[in-house]
């Protein structure tokens, strides 16, 4: 009889101890998830801070392509919630694509000592951006194979976990950019 009741402890013990494993694996991977976030979100705050420059660069050359730049801007200073987050931001890459096209077609442009700075400087941020992209989709997915492998889909909802998104590029966006003249 005491043989059984060691069996049951150690057996509740072991169902006790797997249980704070995973639970601590998914805040750790939340964790892990939002820290990558955070990193995106410091690249696109530089990206941000380097586009009213940028916009001023080209309507000192281009002032007849106005609306491009409005709409560089107006997607820049919507303030979207996290749901709309990603969106708004492929609106301001597609924009900023537009804006170095346009340089193609304005060599005086293309050839200004502070448009090629910024044009180095938001390309350099563009890739930063893109590995932080990467490292957030990377967190995403170990977060989501925990929420939906078994036994972490129990524990999910338990807790209440749930699927994350990743952060991906619209197919609009992978297209070649088409410049408006």
């Amino acid at each position: 009889m005491i043989a059984n009741m060691e069996w049951i402890f150690a057996g509740s013990a072991l169902v006790l101890v797997s249980a704070i494993v995973i639970y601590n694996g998914f805040i750790s991977r939340r964790n892990a998830m939002r820290n990558a976030f955070a990193s995106v979100d410091v690249q696109l705050k530089k990206r941000w801070d380097l586009i009213p420059n940028l916009v001023e660069a080209v309507k000192a050359f281009a002032g007849h392509e106005r609306e491009l730049l409005e709409a560089v801007i107006a997607a820049r200073n919507a303030s979207p919630g996290s749901a709309e987050r990603f969106r708004r931001e492929e609106e301001v890459t597609a924009g900023i694509n537009q804006l170095f096209a346009l340089a193609e077609n304005h060599p005086e442009l293309g050839s200004s000592e502070q448009f090629l700075m910024l044009q180095r400087n938001l390309t350099e941020v563009e890739s930063q951006i893109s590995a932080s992209r990467r490292a957030y989709n990377s967190a995403v997915t170990d977060w989501n194979e925990g929420v939906e492998v078994f036994p972490g889909l129990l524990f999910a909802k338990v807790f209440n976990f749930e699927r994350a998104d990743w952060f991906e590029v619209k197919s609009s966006e992978r297209a070649n950019v088409e410049v408006k003249l």
